[in-house]
């Protein structure tokens, strides 16, 4: 049995937590459940590129531009100086007038609560979250009653003043509401189904019912989403938790958001891979073959340039696309590693192109049992295209998962 690795003061809270699922802080700039402010919420799926400038660029925009005094968090890492050194040059490289490492480490204690730290924050324009394992940031930033470290309080209070976040992979997970993915794999998400807590293990799809930073919490959120294949765990945990909306972010990918936590919320996608919305409103939960199933997941992909308003659940398409005209061919023949890197992915892509298929499915490389992801094209779905010539993005694809 694999056995779950809790923080020492935690264990016993995780019931309580998850009950609260927030709770509030006196200490606290804002409480922990406090809704999202008026700064920019970027959130970066990963691996991003040194020279992806959209991103880079639209950040230290927001930060400020040349007077941006940008906070790097890196708690996260293994190596956290050096994460931070490279975060650093590369928002300077970006014309950040500053980017200053804010030293919070989990091997510091009380780095998290240091007053000098927090003032350190609390002077900066914009923050920087780095990547590695967001629990980290949980260790380091919260406190055992759910509460807001010193250093998070500042950071909040700055971003309730406008002071735009951007976290990628990890950093961009900690961003997260209540039932933050912690860690697991697709295959044996789906199969096991999901456990709260923090594990050792990639078998063992496991999340953190407080959540963290609660600073996006329109949907549940994953990161490196079609790179590891991660529509099957986030799938699951969403109908496990009772979400209804998940945001898949691909690497070298952001979804910048606007208005976070309002009515008025609003995210755009820049960068060279795309950003998957499922939606779970209408979708079914059942057993097949003795096994969790799930049908009438609604699948959009957005690229680069598309527009998402999280109110009206409402997709708008870049500038530069324009809808598809399939191709006068049948989908590809079926993947055998259906959550393999791109693999889902570049499946729908495929089912979008091909104007003689209206449906597709894909096997799992895992067998105890397998599964079968299917992929469907109705009357609500729609193709859009950059180039002419291939699917670039979509709406409305339908997905289920079944032991086959």
């Amino acid at each position: 049995m694999n056995r779950p690795r809790f923080l020492p003061l935690l264990t016993a809270l995780i019931i309580a937590v998850a009950a609260a699922a927030v709770p509030s802080s006196a200490a606290s700039a804002a409480p922990a459940g406090a809704s999202t402010g008026p700064g920019t919420v970027m959130l970066i799926g990963g691996a991003l590129d040194d020279d992806n400038s959209a991103v880079y660029g639209e950040f230290v925009r927001q930060a400020g531009g040349a007077q941006a005094r940008i906070g790097v968090l890196s708690a996260s890492s293994a190596t956290p100086h050096s994460s931070a050194n490279q975060v650093g040059k590369l928002l300077e490289r970006y014309g950040a007038a500053e980017a200053t490492w804010i030293p919070v480490n989990v091997k510091r204690d009380g780095s998290g609560d240091d007053p000098e730290h927090a003032a350190l924050a609390a002077s900066m324009t914009g923050f920087f979250f780095a990547g590695g394992d967001q629990f980290r940031y949980v260790q380091s930033m919260i406190h055992p009653d759910g509460s807001d470290g010193a250093v998070l309080a500042a950071v909040r209070q700055r971003f309730l003043a406008g002071a735009p976040v951007a976290g990628t992979s990890a950093g961009m997970q900690i961003f997260a509401g209540p039932d933050m993915i912690t860690g697991g794999s697709s295959y044996h998400g789906v199969r096991d189904g999901a456990q709260p807590g923090y594990f050792d293990t990639d078998e063992v799809l496991g999340y953190w019912p407080a959540g963290g930073f609660n600073f996006f919490t329109s949907g549940l959120v994953d990161t490196h989403f079609d790179a590891r294949g991660r529509n099957g765990r986030s799938i699951r945990l969403a109908a496990d938790t009772g979400h209804d909306r998940v945001y898949g972010v691909g690497e070298d990918t952001a979804l910048i958001v606007t208005g976070a936590g309002s009515a008025n919320e609003t995210a755009r996608v820049v960068g060279s891979n795309g950003v998957s919305i499922l939606d779970l409103r209408s979708a079914q939960v059942g057993q097949v073959a003795g096994h969790w199933s799930i049908s009438g997941v609604r699948w959009s992909y957005l690229t680069d340039g598309d527009t998402y308003d999280s109110d009206q659940w409402q997709v708008t398409t870049g500038a530069t696309n324009a809808p598809l005209v399939p191709d006068s061919r049948p989908a590809a023949p079926p993947t055998t590693d259906v959550f393999g890197s791109y693999a889902l992915r570049d499946a729908a892509l495929d089912l979008a192109d091909a104007g003689l298929s209206t449906a597709t499915a894909g096997t799992t490389a895992e067998t105890a049992p397998p599964f079968v992801v299917g992929l469907a094209k109705d009357a609500a779905f729609r193709a859009y295209t950059v180039d002419g010539l291939a699917a670039a993005s979509f709406t409305d694809l339908t997905l289920s998962i079944q032991a086959g």
